[in-house]
């Protein structure tokens, strides 16, 4: 595994659930919008089994709705659970994204 999907692994879950607060996504419109925020190498092969495992964790729930385009496709939402997990990310992310960059800065220098 490359260092890039090691540490974008660490960071999927949080997109994922972002994105799908902004509005109840599909899995296929996941990778999309993971691909238009520049994160290209995101496959869909990565991305079911977090959603399968978001719902198992109750932080997401899917609901089965027609599609203009073809067959039913399962919609995630954010549960209440979901939210907190999202607000923690967020959290978690704030508390290391500056340290972080402050080192990277230092040392380009």
């Amino acid at each position: 595994m490359s260092k890039r999907s090691q540490l974008l692994k660490g960071v999927l879950e949080g997109c994922i659930l972002s994105i799908i607060k902004i509005t109840p996504t599909y899995g296929y419109e996941l990778s999309v919008k993971l691909q238009d925020y520049g994160l290209s190498n995101v496959s869909e092969g990565s991305i079911y089994p977090i959603l399968l495992r978001l719902q198992k964790e109750k932080l997401i729930v899917g609901e089965m709705k027609d599609s203009d385009a073809g067959p039913k496709r399962k919609y995630y939402r954010l549960t209440e659970d979901g939210e907190i997990s999202l607000q923690n990310f967020i959290k978690q992310w704030e508390s290391i994204k500056e340290p972080v960059q402050s080192i990277i800065n230092k040392g380009r220098e």
